[in-house]
């Protein structure tokens, strides 16, 4: 700076990008309400149909990870246990073809120890014809495993009542957090038009991504649960979608206060244009980054990213066509009753 150099933030390629834009968004708002409307309705249909896949930590259960010292067909091996555990656990591949995943609520409303042990060495005896000569005491949860050794390589059980613990917990934080955003928005713009916008389009978004998951969750190859890494990741999405809102509602309430003879309408699309590609910019590189661990990443957090990954691109859909015309059309009802 100090020896006159001129400082562009843009390349040959980009410099044009984004410029003089002026889209009508508010004339698409109806479109938009209808395409949200049935993604939504149509979630909501699969969740009170198909529900939702939910695991250990929202019903209650004995969740292993064993591995294998070769390749392991999980339908097999479910029909095996079921002859040990009475009813036929929830066995999948889980990382490797060689390690399974296998889910469990045999004898959960039972506490203590000795129960633990026995449920572990009912697991044992249920998987002998896949793991040799393998003793139980090499077969239980141990940190000194050999690398093609059999064994369980991660442990951990949630009981029923702890499960409904964790289910109020959830809902709470995740209609506290819409409190919290609506009086958040209230007492920065003054104006309740502009909570109600950001709420429905949080509430929108929380929505179509549980329906995706209820409707995807049977064909994904990988884990889609229901847990407390998915209420993580629910509420990111809200922290992100909001704080995409508020940029545009900040640029709403600037362009009102300049351009004093526009309509209402007028300043709404010009706020909204005026941050296309900051918005872009920005969604564009998060989504990057998430996929990146979502396709890289271990199997074990593939739900949690997908979830992100959904509520993300979702979130800044609703940021330009929920949020706005949401906040636009309570705006001009609340305008018509006071004339």
């Amino acid at each position: 700076m100090n020896k006159g150099v001129n400082l562009t933030f843009n390349t040959k390629i980009s410099e044009g990008w984004f410029q003089n834009i002026s889209v009508e968004f508010l004339k698409k708002r109806k479109i938009a309400y209808v395409i949200s409307g049935a993604i939504i309705v149509f979630g909501i249909i699969s969740i009170g149909t198909l529900g939702l896949k939910q695991g250990v930590d929202f019903k209650g259960g004995r969740s292993f990870t064993v591995r294998f010292d070769k390749t392991m067909n999980a339908t097999e091996v479910a029909a095996t246990l079921k002859n040990v555990f009475e009813t036929a656990p929830e066995v999948k591949t889980y990382g490797t073809d060689n390690q399974l995943k296998i889910t469990t609520v045999y004898r959960i409303e039972e506490t203590g120890q000795e129960v633990d042990e026995e449920v572990q060495a009912t697991l044992y005896n249920g998987l002998k014809p896949y793991i040799g000569d393998t003793s139980y005491e090499d077969f239980k949860p141990g940190f000194e495993k050999a690398p093609n050794s059999n064994g369980i390589m991660s442990y951990r059980k949630v009981d029923p009542t702890i499960a409904d613990d964790i289910k109020t917990s959830a809902l709470y934080a995740v209609f506290g957090s819409l409190l919290i955003v609506f009086l958040y928005i209230l007492l920065r713009f003054r104006k309740v038009s502009f909570s109600i916008g950001a709420v429905v389009a949080v509430f929108h978004d929380v929505l179509i991504v549980l329906g995706v998951f209820s409707i995807f969750y049977k064909v994904m190859p990988f884990d889609m649960e229901i847990g407390q890494s998915f209420i993580a990741a629910i509420l990111t999405v809200v922290g992100y979608s909001l704080n995409d809102t508020v940029v545009i509602f900040d640029r709403i309430r600037e362009f009102a206060g300049i351009h004093t003879g526009w309509k209402y309408k007028d300043v709404v699309d010009s706020a909204l244009s005026s941050t296309l590609g900051r918005t872009i910019n920005t969604s564009l590189t998060t989504l990057l980054v998430m996929l990146a661990i979502f396709l890289f990443g271990g199997d074990s957090i593939k739900g949690f990213m997908f979830a992100l990954i959904v509520g993300v691109a979702v979130g800044t859909y609703s940021s330009l066509f929920v949020a706005t015309p949401i906040m636009y059309d309570t705006t001009k009802k609340s305008v018509k009753g006071k004339k």
